[in-house]
């Protein structure tokens, strides 16, 4: 391969989700260092690179030019999957951003999602909301995996059209409470970026739960039990 910088450990995560040949939509592309290094290693037949920003879009047409990729990589300006046509993609990457919002770009591009054969996101935080949509919206989570870079931990899901209960298939409301919480296939697998993240997640709780004792409201209360119950699932994942 070129002199490509290597990706991060993070996007190398979201890569290895990508099916040979795809044709991609890389939402919020930044540099577009993703669809550069897979275009450049031969992995994917197109893309998109899609930012709403006129900063990133500069950079990624840059980044495209400098490895002669304007074949391959379409870059784009548009906010979330408006840079797409229904049917125009196969695999959706959306990386880097919050939870919700990425919740809010796939409710509003539900027609651009149409033929999309494999969702890969990788949220900053809040991983726990894109479980939640992919099983009201019959997206079935397929895959997880968590990587640690520069003291921070992400979480890779991958999901494809199905049934987005399967996953939870036989658990207890409990059970299926914890494994949208920590992530199914992160929870049987338990790797050390896993209890690393969830350990700090805990004691971060545990600090909130602390000060939220200290006041008698109503929306405290609700807080509180609200933190005690996932500081209950949590310790069920790490114990």
């Amino acid at each position: 391969m070129s002199n490509q910088q290597p990706l991060s450990r993070r996007l190398a995560a979201v890569a290895s989700f990508i099916p040979i040949g795809a044709r991609i939509a890389d939402i919020g592309t930044d540099h577009a260092y993703l669809p550069v290094y897979l275009a450049l290693e031969g992995k994917i037949s197109t893309a998109v690179a899609g930012d709403v920003n006129e900063g990133p879009i500069a950079a990624a047409q840059a980044h495209v030019q400098q490895y002669q990729l304007e074949s391959v990589i379409d870059v784009r300006r548009g906010d979330g999957l408006d840079v797409i046509a229904p049917g125009e993609v196969d695999v959706v990457v959306i990386a880097g951003m919050g939870g919700s919002l990425m919740c809010e770009i796939l409710s509003k591009g539900h027609d651009q999602l149409n033929g999309v054969r494999r969702l890969v996101v990788q949220p900053n935080i809040s991983a726990h909301l894109l479980r939640l949509w992919m099983l009201e919206h019959d997206w079935e989570l397929k895959g997880e995996k968590i990587v640690a870079e520069n003291g921070k931990h992400y979480e890779i899901l991958m999901a494809e059209p199905g049934d987005g209960e399967a996953p939870y298939a036989g658990l207890s409301s409990q059970q299926k409470a914890q494994a949208i919480l920590m992530g199914p296939f992160l929870l049987a697998e338990k790797n050390e970026a896993f209890q690393d993240k969830w350990q700090q997640e805990y004691e971060q709780r545990k600090r909130i739960l602390s000060s939220l004792k200290k006041s008698e409201s109503e929306t405290s209360k609700d807080k509180r039990e609200y933190i005690e119950q996932e500081l209950r699932l949590i310790e069920g994942g790490i114990g």
